[in-house]
């Protein structure tokens, strides 16, 4: 049997590029690779798509609803901590979650995945999703592309923007008091911008949350359509396979090639020593944690009505954990080193 051409849609993510490159074997398939710049793709009714990357929030409310035309791999290709993503002004007097009761925040999209654990960070300091004022707009003008208030009823108080309207200037003539955004507007990187992240030291409050609980929270994940599988059951566990040897020789080759940054040695260094050889693991065994409190928060934040239950999300017991015998040992993770810095706490 020939191998399979699988077209993918994925952004440029960096650990992706040695797949898109060649630089990885992928045995068993071939694989296309149509990268994005911006919009998440949309693997249902983009044409001549096979998969590509899909919003973890998005495909847990599919398949809560029963809906199973997609089947997702547990490879979160987007993945970060949140405390960087709440923006003020400059001059603002906020510099701690617990201070957003009762403020204005504007946000990039309701049932988004990174927002929801942008939330998660201000509920657990006391800041529920009925204790402010949310306004969900573009963070810049002119943005397009994407569903940003999802297909349930909105809280109370909860709104769109005015047409027209967006974030960041929002936020700058003082009508926002934050805004919960996972990219950050281009002039947060000059030395006169009117924002600021809201935690002075956010980098410190994410150690501290690895070491509560375990994990990086997963935005995006990577999904086929159902009937590829059907057609060839085996493509999610060589794709998973594909990902991770894409993963790690991205790794490997910035341990090498550390110049990307004036500091990127020093960053490698101190995120091996905190997290092990692998902060953004694959497969289900190493997710299981953080998949629970995603569902959780779904359900917590009034995204989805009723209780999620993650074993619906990943059924294949294949896809526990990637394959990676064809990996050189030199790349290949120590075992137990991930996650193992604390037990799981929840959000």
């Amino acid at each position: 049997m020939s191998e399979p051409v699988l077209r993918l849609a994925l952004r440029d993510w960096d650990h992706l590029v040695p797949l898109a490159s060649g630089a990885v074997d992928t045995p068993g398939l071939s694989l296309r690779i149509d990268a994005r710049e911006t919009v998440t793709p949309d693997v249902l009714t983009e044409p001549g798509l096979d998969g590509g990357e899909t919003s973890f929030s998005r495909y847990a409310q599919a398949r809560a609803a029963g809906d199973d035309r997609l089947v997702a791999l547990p490879a979160f290709v987007m993945r970060g901590f949140r405390h960087r993503c709440v923006l003020v002004r400059s001059d603002s007097p906020y510099t701690a979650f617990g201070e957003l009761k009762g403020a204005r925040i504007g946000l990039t999209g309701w049932p988004d995945s990174g927002n929801t654990w942008t939330r998660a960070l201000l509920r657990a300091d006391g800041v529920g999703t009925g204790d402010a004022e949310w306004l969900i707009g573009p963070l810049a003008a002119g943005e397009g592309g994407k569903d940003r208030l999802g297909g349930r009823p909105l809280p109370p108080n909860a709104a769109a923007l005015p047409e027209g309207a967006c974030l960041a200037e929002e936020l700058a003539a003082g009508r926002l008091d934050a805004v919960l955004t996972p990219f950050m507007p281009p002039e947060l990187f000059t030395r006169d911008s009117r924002f600021r992240h809201l935690l002075a030291d956010h980098a410190a409050a994410e150690r501290d949350y690895w070491r509560r609980h375990g994990f990086v929270p997963g935005i995006h994940l990577v999904t086929l359509r159902r009937e590829v599988v059907d057609a060839r059951p085996e493509l999610p566990g060589l794709l998973l396979g594909a990902l991770e040897r894409s993963k790690r020789h991205w790794v490997a080759r910035r341990r090498v090639l550390a110049d990307t940054t004036p500091w990127l040695l020093r960053e490698l260094t101190e995120s091996a020593r905190l997290f092990g050889d692998d902060w953004m693991p694959y497969g289900t065994e190493s997710n299981a944690a953080m998949i629970r409190a995603f569902c959780a928060e779904l359900y917590e934040q009034g995204i989805w009505p009723e209780p999620i239950d993650p074993g619906i999300l990943f059924p294949d017991p294949a896809l526990a954990v990637p394959d990676v015998s064809d990996v050189p040992a030199a790349v290949r993770r120590r075992p137990g080193t991930v996650g193992a810095a604390a037990p799981n706490q929840g959000v």
